[in-house]
Order: structure tokens, then C-alpha cells, then sequence
């Protein structure tokens, strides 16, 4: 791996942290609400806006989930490209590896 800033250390643990909680879901969707709360029982406390930008970032930038607005409310849903991330069949530029955390 190249050296990589601390901040940036940081995004590509959360984004893992995010696949993680989703593909822990029986029908692999998680409310941002939810994301949130789960960060924080890894220490990190986030805003919901900044969940937000994480998801929209792992649609367009890597394919990992897809976003249902459902109200007020952003619901991401797992993709294949997600799902083989997490589950260490391939890996996606910018999110943690699962060994790495």
C-alpha cells in the first residue's frame, strides 16, 4: 500500500465499517441512521451528512452500494461489487481491506 494521510487512513476504515454493518443486514440495506450508529460503536462520530457523502462516494466512485432516498431518510443497499469486497473476493480502490482493520 502507498503511503496514505491519516484522514484518509480514516475514510477507507469508515467506508469498510459501512460495507461491514450493511452486508450484516439479512436483506443487505441499512438506513444512514443506523450507519451512524454503528460508527459510533467504533469510536467514530460522524454526522449524518457526513455518512451521506461517504455513501454517495462508494456509488459513484467504486459501485459498492446503491442509495434509496425513502423519505428524509438515504438507505444503502449492498452491490456485488460491495458484497465481493467485504467478503475478500475483490477489492475496491479506497475502502479498507477486511485484513487491514
Amino acid at each position: 500500500m502507498t503511503n496514505i494521510t491519516y484522514p484518509e487512513r480514516v475514510s477507507r476504515d469508515i467506508r469498510l465499517l459501512i460495507l461491514q454493518a450493511v452486508a450484516e443486514e439479512d436483506d443487505e440495506h441499512l438506513s444512514d441512521t443506523l450507519i451512524v450508529r454503528k460508527l459510533e460503536q467504533f469510536s467514530h462520530r460522524k454526522s449524518r451528512d457526513f455518512v451521506r457523502n461517504e455513501l454517495r462516494w462508494m456509488e459513484k466512485q467504486v459501485g459498492a452500494v446503491e442509495i434509496i432516498e425513502e423519505g428524509e431518510a438515504f438507505v444503502a443497499k449492498l452491490t456485488r461489487a460491495g458484497r465481493d469486497h467485504v467478503n475478500r473476493r475483490a477489492f475496491l480502490e479506497g475502502v479498507a481491506r477486511p485484513d487491514e482493520v
